[in-house]
């Protein structure tokens, strides 16, 4: 897998015009001052990132989309970045430091050994510290190749598209593309890969697949506590429960699929 290529396809998906690129490098030096809060993180940063580009700024001179702000929020830019891992790094940990370095809404796409992400996380200001900004929602799914997608990937980086995302303030416009995210993840689990620009749809599967993994997390603790179980009235209440949550997960899935609860 070529992760340049990869990313470049995504990057060339959202179709920004020629002036919101900026496709230059972004030195370690400047997260570890402003996204490393502990030593380790630091270390995280030299060792696990091997370069790091800033390949678009979406803002109203750029795109044409306004800024927004209300009481919780200021949207005056949209950043797209990419990074290349080495191998071995931490990719979870590391996707997270970059996001809350930046104190703009990121589209990310990063890559390591085992695929790509793309990831979001919108934004708002700490209710305590004004001058602060924090991660209020984060979406992250991972495509196998770019370069050579699978229906569901195809149909989801036809999706990315600005000219089919809301204009309506840089706000409307990241959600729609947080939206996607969250409907690739959908893909993987219903099979099939649907957009929505209506907000109950969006915020019902938002739902449907936070119980859907809750469901997955507690699936697995039981069939791990029912394969130790040694009586079997123990293993017989395990086995029930498991059930149980087994058809509360297909419920889930139909609604991810989009279907009405």
């Amino acid at each position: 897998m070529n992760a340049a290529a990869c990313m470049s396809a995504i990057v060339d998906a959202l179709g920004l015009p020629a002036n919101a690129r900026v496709d230059i490098r972004v030195p370690k030096k400047m997260f570890v001052e402003q996204g490393a809060p502990t030593s380790a993180d630091k270390r995280a940063i030299q060792d696990g990132i091997d370069e790091l580009v800033w390949f678009a700024a979406c803002k109203p001179g750029t795109v044409g989309v306004p800024t927004f702000a209300d009481d919780i929020r200021e949207y005056v830019e949209v950043a797209v970045i990419g990074c290349a891992f080495r191998g071995g790094a931490k990719s979870s940990r590391l996707i997270e430091l970059i996001h809350r370095a930046i104190p703009y809404p990121v589209f990310l796409i990063t890559a390591d050994d085992q695929g790509i992400d793309v990831s979001t996380a919108h934004k708002r200001r700490a209710q305590n510290e004004a001058a602060k900004v924090v991660i209020d929602r984060s979406a992250i799914t991972r495509l196998s190749n770019p370069t050579t997608p699978s229906p569901s990937e195809k149909a989801f980086l036809d999706s990315l598209e600005l000219s089919k995302q809301s204009h309506r303030d840089l706000f409307a416009l990241y959600d729609g593309w947080v939206a996607r995210v969250e409907a690739l993840n959908a893909a993987n689990l219903s099979g099939s890969f649907l957009v929505s620009n209506e907000e109950s749809q969006i915020m019902r599967r938002r739902a449907a697949i936070e119980d859907y993994e809750r469901l997955d997390k507690e699936n697995s603790l039981l069939r791990s506590e029912a394969a130790k179980a040694k009586q079997i009235s123990q293993r017989v209440d395990l086995n029930q429960k498991i059930k149980s949550i087994e058809r509360a997960m297909e419920q889930a899935k139909k609604v991810i699929g989009g279907e009405q609860p």
